[in-house]
């Protein structure tokens, strides 16, 4: 389940707020939907939305004390997210007070904030804080109504002097012109103009403004538009992907260095073969591939070559996310300061990964090479929303079909789509020789999706589904997912049917699993306020609005359920995920994410027993392997390509240790790690593992 973010106002899944019972700047006990802000007639209104269809409604008025107000609804893939948001403007142009209520997968969404003595002070679902208010400032709310949010961030960034601003609880906000596009039809038809928000996280985060400087619309991942101009929404995307993608070329100049000779990493640890730690190596590069590797006392050093001395580091192949949702151009050097070097996209916004697959094959985008699957899902209200969608069998296949004419490598199924389309479509992808993976159809169990073609089962709460009841399965394209398996998961034997007979097919026909392990951690185990173990070694180096979110706790438990219950389950799914590479399933290591969650997955995987070894070989030949390129790439091994980390401690013990990336190497071009997170929006290194 992608976590898709607007960054620094909440995120796009918690992007709501509250209102209508007194506005008390207390935080309130949650306000039932029935009692939410009701828009008046002349509200402006606005269609939540994606490529694959709506998602929700926004609207955004004046009361009548001069408060902005703002209403949202969103239905997500069975998530629910019912927010308003009242914002008092003080003298200084700046919210004075905020206060947002409603409900979102978390729970209770109530946020406060406001300015009063010199003071500013703030509670939220997941941080409460106070601070000097000397200054103007504006207040980036965790949650709130994303479109109440942008709108009032961008009509103060627009309005400031140097379109710059400081932020509470931390920070600074400026906005950059991208581009202009006009928009809508006759008397509707406007020009608008996108404006790139830097501060708020890692990826600079567009706004389209009206000419006036008012806020008109926002297109990330999820769009919000206003009503009238859905169709608007592919132009603006594209608008805005390529201004920001023009600042690729420089950056790929100014990081990514070729040597003029061969490269010598010596004494480093190494992990060869894809399968194991040795002490003291000398690898050698050249003209993009390995050459030598062996005993550092063994292989000599060409005279000519540019000498790494590793001594005290470990030097491990290029790392794989195997589950990584690719947002923008700024993604690529963000990953590659993780040390990943290669990662699959297991759906998205099609014509955008394409355009970027070409801007880095002409040499134009500093990115780690992407393979990218075509997402098919159904029609219906949880469908996916940068699904292709299709509405029957042949328009199945024909969306295989495209897939391998537009250069995918793979198909990945999603929870809306019939079953019965399923095996023919699947027929389809192989003969095309594309790989089958996915989220499993609803009223399917995972041994029905093998037997219909899969290769690959997404998730590991959808392994799990194979023991839950028939009406969890019925609608696991919902919140079902995640809330039946919290549920039941706990009290499943992994060592009885239909698990033991699962997994036995999974065995005998090679079928992997893609578990993000790290999602279903984040989703069951925290409460809001807890620190995610996936970023606390970051906390410090990114942009506080980014880091508040690293707070962000698990699902809402149901009332007659508690959060020990759903703690039980997540650890029966990381008995699974033993249970699955004890019986020789290959596991692929990926996010769902930013890509931060990384080596917390491989962390997780330790934990439930895998050596050190075990668990990197699922992000680098394991990877490889299932899309067939490991002949080329996955291992540190003579003729492979020259993809590699050199990491400073020592991973054979502390598999935290690869965070901490010094040097990276992209078919034998070198990068610096620390170059590489300064472009990313990191202000220094990752804290270092603790055993």
């Amino acid at each position: 389940m992608r976590r898709y973010t607007l960054p620094g106002l909440g995120r796009v899944l918690s992007i709501l707020a509250a209102i209508l019972l007194p506005w008390s700047l207390t935080t309130q006990a949650q306000t039932p939907v029935d009692q939410l802000a009701k828009p008046p007639s002349g509200a402006q209104t606005f269609t939540i939305l994606s490529t694959s269809g709506t998602n929700g409604n926004a609207y955004i008025w004046t009361a009548a004390d001069s408060s902005r107000m703002s209403r949202e609804s969103i239905l997500l893939r069975g998530q629910v997210w019912e927010l308003d948001q009242k914002a008092e403007i003080g003298a200084d142009g700046m919210p004075s007070s905020l206060v947002v209520r409603g409900v979102t997968p978390q729970g209770n969404a109530a946020e406060t904030f406001q300015t009063a003595a010199g003071k500013a002070k703030w509670k939220s679902p997941v941080d409460a804080g106070e601070g000097p208010y000397t200054s103007s400032a504006f207040y980036v709310a965790q949650g709130g109504t994303f479109s109440g949010g942008a709108q009032l961030l961008i009509e103060a960034l627009l309005a400031s002097p140097d379109k710059s601003l400081p932020l509470l609880p931390g920070g600074r906000a400026r906005a950059e012109r991208l581009t202009q596009l006009s928009v809508g039809q006759g008397d509707a038809k406007k020009t608008v103009t996108a404006w790139a928000i830097t501060g708020l996280s890692p990826s600079p985060f567009p706004v389209w403004a009206t000419a006036e400087g008012k806020f008109f619309g926002a297109v990330s991942g999820l769009a919000v538009l206003p009503t009238g101009y859905e169709g608007d929404l592919k132009a603006l995307d594209k608008a805005q992907d390529d201004a920001l993608s023009e600042r690729s070329p420089a950056l790929l100049k100014a990081l990514l260095k070729t040597p003029s000779g061969p490269v010598a990493f010596t004494h480093v640890r190494a992990f060869l073969d894809g399968s194991r730690f040795a002490e003291d190596q000398t690898v050698v590069v050249d003209h993009g591939k390995i050459v030598k590797v062996g005993a550092s006392a063994a292989v000599p050093v060409p005279k000519d070559a540019q000498t790494i001395d590793g001594a005290g580091k470990t030097l491990v192949p290029g790392l794989w996310d195997s589950h990584q949702h690719v947002g923008d151009d700024s993604t690529g050097p963000f990953l590659l300061s993780l040390g990943i070097t290669s990662a699959r996209d297991p759906g998205n916004n099609n014509p955008l990964t394409l355009a970027r697959a070409q801007r880095r094959a002409k040499g134009e985008l500093l990115s780690p090479k992407v393979y990218p699957s075509m997402l098919i899902d159904g029609k219906g209200p949880n469908s996916a929303q940068l699904g292709t969608i299709v509405t029957s069998p042949e328009e199945a296949v024909a969306a295989v079909q495209k897939a391998k004419a537009d250069g995918f490598t793979g198909i990945k199924f999603y929870g809306t789509l019939n079953p019965a389309w399923v095996a023919p479509a699947a027929a389809e992808a192989h003969k095309l020789g594309l790989h089958v993976h996915g989220h499993v159809p609803a009223g399917m169990r995972p041994s029905q999706a093998i037997a219909s073609g899969y290769d690959e089962l997404t998730h590991i709460y959808f392994v799990m589904m194979e023991a839950m009841p028939d009406s969890v399965v019925a609608t696991s394209n919902g919140i079902n997912r995640f809330e039946g398996t919290g549920r039941y998961a706990k009290d499943v034997d992994l060592n009885a049917p239909p698990i033991k007979s699962l997994v036995a097919t999974m065995a005998a026909h090679k079928i992997a699993s893609d578990p993000t392990l790290v999602v279903a951690e984040s989703l069951f185990v925290p409460e809001n306020g807890d620190l995610s173990p996936a970023y606390a070694p970051y906390v410090g180096t990114l942009p506080p609005a980014t880091e508040r979110g690293f707070r962000q706790g698990g699902f809402a438990v149901p009332k007659d359920l508690t959060r020990d219950d759903y703690r039980k389950s997540f650890a029966k799914m990381s008995d699974l995920v033993a249970l699955l590479h004890k019986s020789g399933i290959p596991i692929v290591a990926g996010t769902d994410g930013s890509g931060l969650e990384l080596i917390r997955e491989l962390e997780l995987y330790v934990a439930a027993g895998f050596t050190p070894a075990e668990a990197l070989a699922t992000a680098t030949i394991a990877p490889a392997r299932l899309l067939n390129v490991d002949k080329s790439t996955g291992s540190i091994a003579i003729g492979q390509a020259a993809d590699l980390v050199l990491v400073e401690g020592d991973p054979s013990h502390r598999i935290g240790d690869l965070r901490n990336t010094r040097i990276v190497m992209m078919d034998g071009k070198l990068m610096d790690a620390d170059a590489l997170r300064t472009a990313s929006g990191f202000s220094g290194r990752p804290k270092p593992a603790v055993e």
